[in-house]
């Protein structure tokens, strides 16, 4: 494949999941944004963490994370806790409605995923799941 063959499928991939992930995440997360939804995910999958743990682990600024957070204890799916280690921080911790939120959002997503996989031709399904290796490779979870 030329360069510029190269440089023209990198361009059209990336616009294309932007896009889809965009969609996705429109998808099941009624009054959450995409930052929140994400970032209570992480709290669900990794457990309690203190906010510049977590602002790191989502790549956004502590203050915009700050923020975040406080919305999400307000809507009651995340809470404070102390932090055992340090009496002066806290920790974010999902509550059971959180995980049942980003569980529920996770459902919703992976359902309209599925839903846009079965309307594509045979032969485009076929080559996404001939992708799907390469493509994770390209964000690491090979092996």
């Amino acid at each position: 494949m030329a360069a510029e063959q190269v440089e023209d499928a990198t361009a059209r991939l990336y616009l294309a999941i932007g896009r889809l992930s965009r969609l996705l995440r429109r998808t099941g997360s009624p009054g959450l944004g995409p930052g929140a939804v994400s970032a209570l995910a992480t709290l669900a999958r990794c457990g309690p963490m203190r906010l510049g743990d977590l602002a790191a682990k989502e790549g956004v600024a502590p203050p915009t994370l700050s923020r975040i957070v406080a919305a999400l204890v307000e809507a009651g799916y995340v809470k404070r806790d102390p932090d055992p280690q340090d009496g002066r921080a806290w920790l974010a911790t999902p509550t059971p409605e959180g995980v049942t939120m980003v569980s529920g959002v996770r459902s919703a997503r992976v359902q309209e995923l599925q839903r846009r996989i079965e309307e594509l031709s045979p032969e485009h399904r076929t080559a996404l799941l001939d992708a799907l290796p390469a493509l994770e490779e390209l964000v690491g979870e090979v092996g």
